[in-house]
């Protein structure tokens, strides 16, 4: 299998690292404007003579790109596989796509504590959920200076709603799609960005589900969780310490834990899932409602 891999910066050669630990992948070409020793690349999309030949193609590129790269593969190949790197766009914008099947990278669907909460929602009743997630911009990527980052930069499609576009999107995927959202989405810090750094909502969703969600840059204490009132229990899903807690009614407690879970293992899985049976993969459609329900909080913060 051949794959052609567009954007080579820390997501992009994580997914190349994913990639080649598989044994069907023989050969991975880049689109990236660096020099890159011993390996195939272009310096664009243009360049790449023969498209037709990669087996898989992966956007891993800034999130402005996004829509450009799409649309040209769309106009360019036929029933190709196509990841694209979340979020979708910078903002909700038309394009259709008809030719090919492309997947979006929201990879906690694929976190085994993710997916056994999901198997214990199928038959539950959920009143409502509240999502919370945040961490210090300048402590996320230690190798590079925060202000210089694509998350520190609006026209690059930046921002704490876009770069935590992941919680909008497993809140759909379990509760159907937000649609009475009053949001905030606010520069409230002193962090050296043009981006926002915090967003806090409240919604109801398409399966009467309350949903209240914040995601902020400016939480000195890392965290990421989600609390989750069924009828008969209440649901909590901490990310960080990799537990969920089941309470019943009665009082009676089970954790599940995801022990020594590897760095790549969500992705490993995605990329499987994508190249086989498509199951619980983010498809087009459900990272365009993501899109919808970003540009909401975008219009209502203008």
């Amino acid at each position: 299998m051949k794959i052609l891999l567009i954007g080579y910066g820390s997501i992009g050669r994580r997914h190349e690292e994913v990639l080649f630990s598989f044994s069907t992948i023989k050969e991975i070409h880049i689109v990236t404007k660096q020099t890159v020793p011993n390996k195939t690349t272009f310096k664009n999309l243009q360049e790449v003579d023969n498209l037709g030949q990669y087996d898989y193609i992966v956007i891993a590129s800034e999130t402005y790109k996004h829509f450009e790269q799409l649309k040209y593969l769309e106009n360019n190949v036929s029933n190709k596989l196509i990841f694209c790197e979340k979020p979708l766009f910078e903002t909700d914008k038309e394009l259709i796509i008809l030719k090919n099947i492309v997947s979006v990278g929201y990879v906690l669907r694929f976190h085994p504590l993710m997916q056994k909460l999901k198997h214990y929602l199928k038959n539950e009743k959920i009143i409502s959920s509240t999502i919370v997630c945040g961490q210090y911009l300048p402590t996320w990527r230690k190798e590079i200076d925060y202000k210089t980052s694509y998350s520190a930069i609006k026209a690059q499609g930046g921002g704490v709603l876009l770069d935590l576009s992941h919680e909008i999107d497993y809140a759909q995927w379990l509760f159907g799609d937000m649609i009475d959202i009053k949001s905030y989405q606010l520069k409230v810090s002193d962090l050296e960005i043009d981006s926002d750094d915090l967003v806090t909502l409240i919604s109801k969703t398409q399966k009467g589900v309350i949903v209240t969600l914040s995601i902020d840059y400016i939480s000195k204490i890392t965290y990421r969780k989600m609390i989750i009132h069924t009828i008969e229990n209440t649901y909590e899903l901490d990310f960080i310490s990799n537990l969920l807690t089941q309470k019943n009614r009665n009082g009676l407690e089970q954790k599940h834990e995801a022990k020594n879970l590897e760095r790549n293992t969500m992705f490993e899985k995605m990329h499987i899932s994508i190249l086989s049976n498509q199951h619980d993969v983010c498809t087009y459609e459900e990272a365009k409602n993501v899109m919808k329900t970003i540009s909401i909080i975008q219009e209502q913060n203008k």
